[in-house]
């Protein structure tokens, strides 16, 4: 990439949505689990990061400790920079100005970071769409159309990515007041007279987490080997935090069929059309189906499991049976007890 055709990479992390508040309670959208070892913010950020990006900032408001802990120095990314790097912003106010995504009062309580800034262009995102996209390409298809902001879409629908130039950007930012548009919703909005607004079509696989339904749906498409070859590419890996778990160990009553199982985990029952994280034991003589089982969790035996969503840490007793639906699945929360009486 061109030295003058680098760019900056905004995370909007400060999105609270009451639809997946389940998994929302002790962790903020961007650090919710997924695909057996994964956090949402490291498709977003693993895209950056393949696209040269090397100056990332993340900007949280809520539950956002997690999210830190996971990111830590930005090591995994090779953000863990002395000059640019990974930087977080956190909401110094936790006023409703925030709440809408590309808010420019967030962006303008850290305006020395974008006008320290060396990079001519900005990608600014959400923190919860899965996809594997190549920014450069978004960049390109930028410059060629001589567009004031490219926004990606997905079969219409705006993935809430966006391109830039970084003066644009701090222009927006600095000019909210005098023009009323508070967010980059706002301006895409408004200023389609006076700005050359483009739509770029993201051709591959894309979703958006943003609900129970949508975070089920999605999960199970990871199960997909086309929809996961789409994400998980070899040229274009999506990183996240190491653990350094031992290799998972079945036991001799242990069958595993069309399921995702992450390392450090010991089965012992049956586990169907399922995603299983990282140091899950699975008991004796049970059978899970169609669920989504996150990291640590300890499900007994005997029990039965169908169209579940067990967040980390939860304990399942021995012989309970729980089932949800493909449309609404069953939450279990973090760190729940379930026992077999209590679902009679």
């Amino acid at each position: 990439m061109e030295l003058n055709q680098k760019m900056l990479g905004v995370i909007d992390a400060t999105a609270y949505k009451p639809e997946i508040e389940d998994l929302t309670v002790h962790r903020s959208l961007a650090a919710v689990p997924f695909a057996s070892r994964y956090r949402l913010i490291d498709f977003v950020l693993s895209n950056m990061v393949n696209s040269e990006i090397e100056s990332v900032a993340i900007f949280p408001k809520y539950q956002y400790r997690s999210l830190m802990d996971h990111l830590g120095s930005g090591k995994q990314w090779d953000l863990n920079r002395k000059k640019d790097g990974l930087f977080f912003f956190p909401s110094p106010h936790l006023h409703n100005e925030y709440d809408e995504f590309g808010s420019f009062r967030q962006f303008s309580d850290h305006i020395d970071f974008f006008l320290r800034s060396t990079q001519e262009y900005a990608v600014i995102t959400n923190s919860y769409t899965v996809c594997n996209i190549d920014y450069k390409k978004v960049l390109s298809y930028h410059l060629e159309n001589g567009c004031d902001i490219t926004e990606v879409r997905k079969d219409g629908k705006s993935l809430q990515m966006y391109v830039m130039s970084t003066k644009l950007l701090i222009n927006l930012i600095d000019d909210k007041e005098q023009t009323g548009s508070k967010t980059l919703t706002d301006v895409i909005i408004e200023n389609r007279n006076n700005l050359t607004i483009c739509d770029y079509e993201h051709t591959g696989y894309a979703a958006v987490i943003d609900s129970i339904s949508s975070y089920y749906k999605h999960s199970m498409d990871m199960l997909n080997p086309t929809i996961w070859n789409e994400i998980f590419k070899n040229n274009r890996p999506i990183l996240t935090k190491a653990k350094d778990e031992p290799p998972t160990k079945y036991g001799k009553t242990a069958l595993v069929k069309n399921s995702l199982i992450a390392n450090g985990c010991k089965i012992e029952g049956h586990v169907e059309n399922s995603i299983i994280f990282r140091g899950v034991h699975i008991g004796k003589d049970t059978v899970i189906k169609n669920s989504v089982i996150m990291q640590k969790s300890q499900i007994g035996d005997e029990c039965l499991l169908d169209n579940v969503i067990a967040d980390k840490d939860v304990k399942v007793e021995q012989s309970a049976v729980i089932k949800g639906s493909a449309l609404l699945p069953y939450i279990l929360r973090k760190r729940t007890i379930q026992g077999a009486l209590m679902n009679s």
